[in-house]
């Protein structure tokens, strides 16, 4: 069922075109441009979706956390653009204007905003208490991805290969309290996929030595990343793994009363070696509410909870960078990026295990299954034009009922849709350490040992296409990224939630 009707106001484009010079600029295509404005502004049951879910969330702890006020939203708001607007060309908006870089990204980051990496938590406790942290860090548990336990270093590694991989990285929890274990999870990989994997791995710093670094080192590591906000700042065990690891990388949350600390340290950063400064923006959790309340924070709704200041910090640094020339390279890893990038990279690279040859994934990476239902004569003369012009039967099915005909979405135009109806449905695949007998599922045999199920999950089933939601449709996702002016229905927003990773940094609201 649909959340909501409406129409596309008559002032849409004007609106558009403004949105586009004030904050867009020419940053994405009027495709995508369509979509952010959809949105933002056409689709208010979206936003209280997500703030009745993040009161659900923090249940009456939610009463005391400061919210963001409207005023203070549209003051932020165009703080943020007049910052973006500064920036200028010095900056690129990369993976769909998510992740503002000063400079370039680390070859890790590269393979991550391509979708290519596996990122495989080594332990579950740390040696420091930071404020930040999201979940708690006191068992050093078994090596995770996934929600898949790799206990044996070679299921790991043939893991890795199977699933075509480009990059992965051991974290934790702290890696370097179980230093053998992290290390020999780092020489199988690279024995196994040799020169054709970036392995990399994240650590506070405090354990590490001459030693560990020599042996990363020769077990091949490729990068190292060092969170130097639970030392202190202090950048001593930097120095011994600079001119060792081919990349240094400093990857901390963005800590808005550290701003003019790290303001001073970032080009001390550059002297002892650092390549890269990944930015987190500071999220808010059931595990760290206590901590973050206490500080001066605005909270803002969204996808989950996550502090206004962190990200305002991050854009002021970045226009340090561009006027003092740092020669550092920054990255803002904003949580929109990590929520909609790396999980949409999961689903996609999962979905190529179980896809049917009539399915097709969305941007988003959700399998998409179209079809139309009615008559059976009018199915069964659809079913004959495809094979007239020598369509692929592995791009179609029937029903065995013969009152459902399933089609790629490259055969869209060449589909009769008079006296049908068009409907689609959504699913999601899904990594799974054993057979759930909820969905329907496949199983990958990695070796003699290990085996893996995919699942797909049906999250959207038999979405109806009116006549106008089809042309929509067909306008949007099927053909050309260029709206006609004539376009006055908006589409169910569900179908854009499953079709598309929307573009730019998150509202606020």
């Amino acid at each position: 069922m649909r959340s909501y009707e409406t129409n596309i106001p008559g002032s849409f484009y004007f609106q558009l075109d403004t949105l586009i010079k004030t904050y867009i600029s020419d940053r994405i295509n009027y495709k995508e441009s369509v979509y952010f404005y959809m949105v933002t502004n056409l689709i208010p049951p979206r936003r209280k979706q997500y703030i009745d879910a993040n009161l659900a969330e923090y249940g009456e702890e939610s009463l005391d956390l400061p919210w963001i006020s409207n005023d203070r939203a549209i003051l932020a708001e165009r703080q943020r653009r007049d910052y973006i607007q500064a920036l200028g060309k010095a900056i690129s908006f990369l993976c769909k204007q998510t992740k503002p870089v000063y400079g370039k990204l680390s070859p890790g980051c590269q393979i991550c905003g391509q979708g290519d990496w596996s990122c495989l938590f080594i332990n579950g406790k740390c040696n420091c208490r930071c404020f930040y942290c999201p979940t708690v860090q006191n068992d050093i548990s078994v090596p995770t991805t996934n929600r898949i336990p790799f206990t044996r270093t070679i299921d790991y590694a043939d893991y890795i290969d199977h699933f075509d991989f480009k990059g992965a990285s051991i974290s934790g929890g702290e890696p370097l309290l179980t230093f053998d274990r992290s290390l020999n999870y780092i020489k199988s990989v690279r024995q196994k996929m040799g020169d054709n994997i970036h392995l990399w791995l994240y650590t506070n710093g405090t354990l590490l030595s001459d030693d560990y670094i020599s042996r990363l080192r020769d077990a091949g590591l490729n990068e190292i990343r060092f969170d130097i906000s639970a030392a202190n700042y202090n950048l001593d065990k930097i120095k011994l793994a600079a001119g060792k690891i081919p990349h240094i990388t400093v990857e901390i949350p963005a800590i808005p009363e550290d701003q003019i600390r790290l303001k001073e340290l970032i080009p001390m950063m550059n002297d002892v070696g650092v390549n890269y400064l990944n930015l987190h923006q500071l999220r808010l959790t059931p595990f760290n509410q206590a901590h973050l309340k206490q500080r001066p924070y605005t909270f803002l709704h969204g996808e989950k909870v996550t502090v206004l200041e962190s990200e305002l910090m991050v854009l002021s640094l970045l226009k340090d960078a561009v006027e003092q020339k740092w020669a550092i390279n920054i990255n803002y890893c904003s949580f929109i990026y990590k929520n909609r990038f790396q999980r949409a990279a999961t689903r996609k690279r999962n979905a190529r295990f179980i896809l049917k040859g009539h399915e097709s994934v969305t941007e988003n990476g959700f399998i998409r299954s179209l079809s139309v239902t009615g008559d059976a004569d009018l199915l069964m003369r659809n079913v004959h034009q495809l094979l007239n012009k020598g369509v692929s039967t592995d791009l179609f099915s029937l029903s065995s009922r013969k009152d459902r005909l399933y089609f790629h979405k490259s055969l869209w135009p060449d589909i009769d849709f008079h006296d049908v109806d068009v409907k689609i449905s959504y699913l999601e695949a899904m990594l799974r350490p054993a057979v759930s007998y909820q969905h329907a599922f496949k199983e990958i045999r990695l070796n003699a040992g290990k085996k893996i199920v995919v699942e797909k999950k049906t999250h959207a089933s038999d979405i109806h296409l009116s006549p106008n939601e089809r042309e929509i449709f067909e306008k949007l996702i099927i053909n050309t990224p260029i709206i006609p002016k004539g376009l006055t229905d908006a589409i169910d927003d569900n179908i854009l939630l499953f079709e598309l990773i929307y573009p730019g940094l998150q509202d606020y609201f």
